[in-house]
């Protein structure tokens, strides 16, 4: 599954009542697991009753993430034995800055500007390259409003802007430490490391 569809795509198989495969994605992870039964009303068991193709868009108040879902039954001999379950994110559009809450207000700062963006003490601190504050959204809320191809989430705390990478270093057990243009230094965890290989492509 993960050579033949992107990391930004969840995928799941069920048969007719419980899951038998699911992958979640670095950006979505509904937390189904194999075993799990299929639930009335979700995607997989409307494609299987209706036995057709069903494609809907899922508000934030659902999971906290907003995402596009698409399940298809699988036929065969003329009967649905399950389905194929595919989830992928809705990324926002539109604003081009992060308006940060600093000692006298609130500042605008420009994507580019942006060095990375850390949680600590359950706070959103942005780091630019001439300020620093904070926002109430979290990392996984600013996954879908950050353009994809610039930031990418390297640890459960960090979002970096690749475009500030100076340096990344090797760390211990597949690890890595991103060194940026300030000189702050930013973790690469072992869950993130083969995402952002990929994504940087070393």
């Amino acid at each position: 599954m993960s050579d033949l569809f992107s990391d930004e795509l969840s995928i799941g198989v069920s048969n007719q009542e419980e899951y038998i495969y699911f992958r979640p994605s670095k950006r979505i992870d509904l937390k189904i697991k194999p075993g799990d039964p299929i639930k009335q009303g979700t995607l997989a068991h409307k494609a299987i009753t209706t036995e057709q193709k069903v494609s809907e868009f899922i508000e934030r108040d659902v999971f906290g993430v907003p995402y596009h879902g698409m399940a298809v039954p699988i036929h065969h001999n003329e009967t649905v034995e399950g389905c194929v379950l595919a989830i992928s994110p809705a990324l926002t559009e539109g604003k081009s800055v992060i308006t940060v809450k600093t000692s006298d207000g609130w500042k605008p700062i420009p994507f580019n500007e942006v060095i990375y963006l850390e949680v600590k003490e359950r706070k959103t601190h942005v780091i630019a390259e001439q300020i620093a504050g904070s926002h109430n959204n979290t990392l996984q809320e600013f996954e879908y409003s950050l353009p994809k191809e610039s930031f990418i989430r390297c640890h459960r705390s960090f979002i970096a802007n690749v475009n500030q990478i100076k340096h990344i270093f090797p760390d211990t057990h597949s690890t890595f430490v991103l060194e940026m243009t300030n000189g702050d230094k930013v973790p690469v965890s072992q869950s993130y490391s083969s995402y952002f290989r990929k994504l940087l492509g070393f």
